[in-house]
């Protein structure tokens, strides 16, 4: 059971407001959702029952977005051929993406993958940080499966009129989905690299991809192996805390 010295500090709080949160000690059913999930990366070959998913869709759908405009469409994916299919052709494309920035084997070849490595880094920062590059090297060894082995996987196109932030949009509508599918006891895991598939009108046509839409993310879903989940220690971040004209750090 979780006390209130794991929340927030209660220093130059009120007494009445310090009794308020002993008595709410323990973490909600929804909070314990939000804290145990994790992502799972082995499932079992069962299928997951399709009122799961469509409750699953039905919770990302009631995502909040900016003008309520709700960038976002789904594609559900439960065919294993065809998900195996786009294992292979996302491992290819990494096996070639990993041989044009592999400046550590040295040599000519070595030097010119040097300076196209310092290329993409600027036009790609965010998807070469050492972590998804990473990936991609695992990936092009064919040490690193795609979808897990997930019977389910949600495919989420992004409308690229979106008001605002279409992309935070997305990824609270996506939140709400594995949310809701921890809450009915499956698994699930973000998939970025899903974004390789734009790059071949096969898998375009075959998800149903047309300007302005395109595909952004995809969500495995299924029963996971063993009991993956429960809270686990997270380094804690500091918070500037603005109140009464004072301010402070909280961790």
């Amino acid at each position: 059971m979780v006390t209130t010295k794991n929340r927030v500090s209660t220093k130059n709080k009120s007494t009445e407001e310090t009794k308020e949160e002993v008595e709410f000690k323990d973490w909600t059913e929804t909070e314990e959702v939000i804290l145990k999930r994790r992502s799972i990366r082995k499932y079992k070959e069962k299928q997951v029952p399709e009122y799961l998913v469509k409750r699953i869709l039905e919770a990302g759908r009631f995502a909040p977005s900016q003008g309520n405009c709700q960038p976002w469409k789904f594609v559900v994916v439960r065919d294993k051929e065809i998900l195996d299919d786009m294992e292979k052709f996302v491992i290819d494309k990494c096996k070639t993406f990993y041989s044009l920035l592999n400046y550590r084997r040295g040599g000519i070849k070595g030097k010119l993958s040097w300076v196209f490595a310092k290329l993409m880094i600027r036009i790609m920062k965010n998807d070469l940080h050492p972590i998804p590059f990473g990936a991609v090297e695992i990936m092009s060894q064919e040490r690193f499966r795609l979808f897990h082995g997930a019977p389910t996987v949600i495919f989420i196109l992004m409308d690229e009129r979106g008001i605002g932030k279409p992309q935070v949009d997305v990824g609270i509508c996506g939140e709400n989905m594995v949310l809701a599918a921890h809450s009915f006891g499956l698994g699930t895991c973000w998939v970025g690299f899903v974004e390789v598939l734009r790059l071949a009108s096969k898998w375009k046509k075959l998800l149903g991809v047309e300007y302005p839409y395109h595909i952004i993310e995809g969500i495995t879903v299924g029963y996971p192996f063993g009991d993956p989940d429960g809270m686990i220690p997270r380094d804690t971040h500091e918070t500037l805390w603005i109140e009464n004209g004072k301010s402070e750090i909280i961790f």
